[in-house]
């Protein structure tokens, strides 16, 4: 398919804060790399060459301007693609033409969405014709969800490998992260809760675990919404921003991979905030602190300085266990901040490695555990800065 089209990927949303991150990281990754062919696009060509001038791309680099208000801008753009790249959201408010879009057309796409209810709408919508068109829809390509989806997954490998079996019960426990979260991700939130508020079904949908796992329900899992000090760990733990849609993605993967993990597989995460009076009272603030809703914090197209992204980092673990009493402990670092410096090297790898790695994937809504799995892994490891080890 990639032979009758001009490009194998092109970032729509490239002037944007974190789009133009992604076009750097790829000038930089893949300089001379003439088996990649990618191209820039947005609304405006001029925003186009001054970004592409502004990140030292080739002065060649291809520009499209394409506008989500012009859908046959759009549908050109896909014409002349096998990839779109997006970090145009709320997907929940520019998203929902071009995955319809490309489901018909037959185009893979990849974004950063961290949107449950907009996720749980679009399956239904569009995988027959996604699996019709040999299109594979990826969301949640960023920092949420891959280290997650991708840790659990690398986590059940190894414990078949040393056990025989999945583990049942997995926890992701956030040791440690510096770096702020992305206005994106931020404006996301407040649009998934805007929605959800005007609308019941949409609610349902926000606080059910198997929003993204049609015609399947398993265990009860936890609710994760009160600090609560955990006993094996020795530690208070608090609830974690992205555990909402984290936990879908991972609940999804094991329904795609035909319950691998388990039909009862259990699944939560929290933020670790330390032993003793201390971690107690970090862990209440840390849980009272509704700032990501509210209107601080960055805006969508703003965020950190190169040297905030690159003083950024991550570390988290995932323990799994059984019944039987055995355990197994995974590490997943990030040498960048999450929201931003990660995440463009992140999705950028996931791009790549569905369009050059993955052509057995058929088409259809995906996670990444089940589209790319190890592929995905192993390019994560060699590029993007991180790491995925037993403990």
């Amino acid at each position: 398919m990639s032979a009758n089209k001009k490009f194998d990927i092109v970032i729509y949303g490239a002037t944007g804060f974190t789009g133009r991150l992604v076009a750097e990281y790829l000038v930089k990754q893949y300089a001379g790399d003439n088996s990649l062919k990618w191209a820039m696009a947005g609304r405006s060509a001029e925003k186009l060459a001054q970004v592409r001038d502004e990140i030292g791309a080739p002065a060649d680099t291809p520009l499209v301007v394409a506008d989500s208000d012009d859908l046959s801008s759009i549908q050109t753009m896909l014409d002349n693609t096998q990839l779109v790249l997006t970090t145009v959201g709320p997907y929940q408010l520019y998203g929902s033409d071009l995955v319809a879009m490309c489901a018909k057309s037959g185009v893979d796409y990849v974004d950063l969405c961290g949107e449950p209810v907009w996720m749980s709408e679009m399956i239904p919508a569009h995988q027959e014709a996604a699996k019709a068109s040999g299109a594979r829809i990826v969301f949640s390509c960023g920092f949420d969800s891959i280290p997650s989806d991708l840790g659990v997954y690398h986590l059940q490998q190894l414990a078949k490998a040393q056990f025989g079996h999945p583990m049942p019960r997995v926890r992701c426990r956030v040791r440690k992260m510096k770096g702020t979260f992305s206005g994106g991700t931020a404006a996301s939130l407040k649009a998934t809760l805007v929605a959800a508020k005007k609308d019941p079904a949409k609610m349902k949908a926000l606080l059910n675990p198997f929003s993204l796992t049609p015609g399947f329900t398993g265990a009860e899992q936890p609710f994760g919404n009160k600090p609560y000090y955990e006993e094996d760990l020795g530690t208070w733990v608090t609830p974690f921003v992205m555990a909402a849609i984290n936990t879908r993605n991972v609940q999804r993967s094991n329904f795609l991979l035909n319950s691998e993990y388990g039909d009862d597989f259990v699944y939560d995460e929290m933020f670790v905030t330390g032993p003793g009076e201390k971690g107690e009272a970090i862990a209440n603030a840390m849980a009272n602190d509704k700032s990501m809703g509210g209107d601080g914090g960055p805006k969508p197209g703003e965020g950190p300085s190169k040297e905030e992204r690159e003083a950024g980092f991550y570390d988290l673990l995932y323990v799994g266990s059984d019944s039987d009493g055995n355990q197994i402990n995974v590490s997943v670092k990030g040498d960048r901040d999450p929201g931003y410096g990660s995440t463009s090297k992140i999705i950028a790898e996931s791009a790549i490695c569905l369009v050059k790695d993955s052509q057995q994937t058929q088409g259809g809504i995906w996670t990444t555990a089940p589209a790319m799995g190890d592929k995905l892994i192993k390019r994560l490891e060699a590029n993007a800065g991180l790491t995925f080890a037993q403990e």
